[in-house]
């Protein structure tokens, strides 16, 4: 059902996309925004690894530099029954982490050197399965498409924009008569990507949930995710992580971006249900001392 969720997401990304073609440059716009849709998915499904490490700054570790690490990585993959994947190291004080990759042959997983800081072994171990969770269940292929949908959308209102104010566009007989296609013209550069927002918040909640979930399988403690999850929090409110905003969803708690508005739109449900989910999944509350 959640994956069925998703694709009707995607699908709604794209239709938005096609449309916004139509409203900058008519019939012929939606072709290209069919055409564009399909480029940004294929750049995405070869290369969102390599943008997505490169825009955080991580860097990638030998066993060597961090057997430890290591360790609770192939650990946790064996557990998975996935390949071991890369591992990089972000040098940042704000705790967290990510995974990329378009599947599990091509994973690699990201940690700051902050949360190797402040979780234990136990916890690490929850946040890792969390991570390999999101490349097992195609999340970090998926939030990739996503992302390039949304930006190829702010691609084309900034198109529109652009037109208007040098005078371009589309005929007037396209148009519906001037007023009336110049109105639908501003509210699409407003709403399509406001409405893509939406979509790809919806997709990335969802999925974080789900990873919630295979971390709880994989190593059937629970209530380590849910300490984990809630140190991040507190510490992740008043540490930035100086990234680009458009990696910031692939971070298992949001990070708090230097100069941006991260709070008006949060591409993760709240902590605490995360937390609420996975102590239902345990039977338990998460005891006082793990907080």
């Amino acid at each position: 059902m959640n994956n069925l969720k998703t694709l009707v997401l995607l699908g709604a990304m794209t239709l938005l996309l096609v449309y916004g073609g139509r409203l900058l440059a008519g019939p012929s716009g939606m072709a290209m925004g069919l055409v564009l849709a399909v480029v940004m998915n294929f750049a995405s499904y070869w290369f969102s690894d390599k943008l997505a490490l490169a825009m955080s700054g991580a860097k990638q570790i030998g066993e060597a530099d961090a057997p430890e690490l290591h360790a609770i990585v192939r650990r946790v993959a064996g557990i998975a029954n996935v390949p071991m994947p890369r591992v990089y190291i972000i040098d940042q004080p704000a705790p967290n982490a990510f995974a990329t990759g378009r599947d599990p042959q091509h994973a690699a997983v990201a940690v700051t050197t902050g949360i190797m800081r402040i979780v234990d072994e136990r916890e690490l171990t929850a946040v890792l399965a969390h991570e390999l969770g999101h490349v097992t269940n195609r999340d970090t292929l998926v939030m990739a498409v996503a992302a390039t949908i949304a930006g190829a959308i702010s691609f084309l209102a900034q198109m529109a924009q652009w037109s208007m104010i040098f005078g371009g566009g589309r005929d007037e007989e396209d148009n519906r008569g001037g007023a009336f296609g110049m109105i639908g013209l501003i509210l699409g550069m407003i709403l399509l990507p406001l409405a893509a927002t939406v979509i790809q918040l919806a997709i990335s909640r969802s999925r974080e949930f789900g990873a919630d979930e295979t971390s709880a399988h994989l190593t059937h403690d629970p209530l380590a995710l849910a300490s984990a999850l809630r140190k991040l929090d507190a510490y992740s409110k008043k540490i930035p992580l100086p990234v680009n905003p458009s990696v910031s969803a692939l971070f298992i708690v949001r990070p708090l971006v230097p100069g941006g508005f991260s709070g008006l739109f949060s591409t993760h449900p709240p902590v605490e249900e995360r937390v609420a989910r996975l102590q239902r999944l345990a039977g338990a509350e998460l005891p006082q001392s793990y907080t």
